[in-house]
């Protein structure tokens, strides 16, 4: 069933393709609909920034418009759409201005503090709420968050302090922080 589907989708596909090399704009739009999510997937991980990668993506349709008479074999068109998507991210990435640092001071001498006093206050209550939940873990949850966040150990130091393989370790803080968020939701539940 699940090889009918697929052959059904492609076969699909090579007639919106013919139909669009035939000037059937309605097909190229359908193509369209159907490919832009893959295109902007391919733009947004090349240039990580959601509002290019969107131009990006109309840019590599529109120039698939433009030479889709150039494709032999229509089977082919997904590749072929990818190829361009890609070709055209590198393209724009390479040539986009990079990013400039900015001295401190200069950036200090523009820079706002939006903290108000009600920020200050619920900084302070999460961070009440923080070590209230810290403290209701198990010895060894607590010592291994305190470990990895508050000493700044990496994982081999834990594995040697705690005399336990770096995969254990690795559990052993993913099974601490989701204690912890648990502790967390149930104080956050409880102050509402």
């Amino acid at each position: 069933m699940n090889g009918n589907l697929y052959n059904d989708e492609r076969d699909r596909i090579v007639d919106l393709v013919l139909e669009a090399q035939n000037g059937d704009r309605d097909a190229f739009g359908q193509l369209v609909e159907i490919f832009q999510p893959v295109v902007f997937a391919i733009a947004l991980k090349r240039l990580r920034h959601y509002w290019e990668a969107q131009e990006l993506a109309q840019d590599v349709f529109i120039q698939a418009m433009q030479k889709l008479d150039q494709l032999r074999e229509p089977a082919a068109f997904p590749g072929w759409l990818r190829s361009i998507a890609a070709r055209m991210a590198i393209n724009r990435a390479v040539r986009r201005p990079h990013d400039f640092a900015t001295e401190p001071e200069a950036l200090a001498s523009v820079c706002v503090e939006n903290e108000t006093p009600l920020h200050a206050i619920l900084e302070v209550e999460r961070r009440d709420n923080l070590a209230v939940g810290i403290s209701r873990l198990g010895a060894m949850d607590r010592d291994t968050l305190q470990a990895f966040y508050v000493e700044g150990q990496s994982l081999r130091e834990m594995s040697d302090e705690f005399e336990a393989p770096i995969g254990t370790i690795k559990r052993r803080l993913h099974v601490a922080r989701k204690r912890l968020a648990k502790e967390m939701e149930e104080l956050e539940a409880v102050a509402v």
